[in-house]
């Protein structure tokens, strides 16, 4: 290593991305989206971070482990190096992101029951007739499924 070389306490992209569990691709995307800092370079071309990069992508991970989006992240990420913010900004971010999952839950909960009618419809009704005249299938090719509720899982 000469002198423009960084020291070698840094980490490579791959001895990096084995620490916290991510592929070396992610980090570049990362890296390429502003998560996190843009890297430095060796004479060779490889990639280097300082060792602080390992705080903010165990942080990235349990935030897209959690479902936020990438932007949620972005401002999470933000805020965790920005001691001038209050941490209301981050219980925003959160309150948001836990609407938006309570949300989806309660459709997933309408979309469990519809199906589920479906199959108890043909467990009493047709199950071991003829494929054609399942009441399954009969109900989804109507514009209105019977089988599912007048405001669907997704209206």
């Amino acid at each position: 290593m000469n002198a423009t070389e960084p020291p070698p306490e840094l980490l490579t992209i791959g001895a990096l991305a084995k620490r916290v569990g991510f592929a070396v691709s992610a980090l570049r995307y990362y890296e390429e989206v502003g998560l996190i800092p843009p890297a430095m370079r060796r004479d060779s071309g490889h990639r280097v971070y300082p060792d602080s990069v390992q705080d903010v992508l165990i942080l990235i991970r349990h935030c897209r482990d959690l479902g936020f989006s990438i932007e949620e992240t972005r401002e999470l990420v933000a805020l965790s190096s920005s001691p001038g913010r209050d941490c209301v900004e981050a219980r925003s971010i959160a309150q948001v992101h836990l609407t938006a999952v309570r949300s989806k839950m309660a459709e997933l909960r309408r979309l469990e029951q519809s199906l589920t009618r479906y199959v108890q419809a043909c467990d009493e009704g047709c199950a071991g007739g003829p494929a054609p005249d399942c009441c399954i299938l009969t109900d989804l090719r109507q514009s209105m499924p019977a089988a599912t509720p007048a405001a669907g899982c997704c209206s």
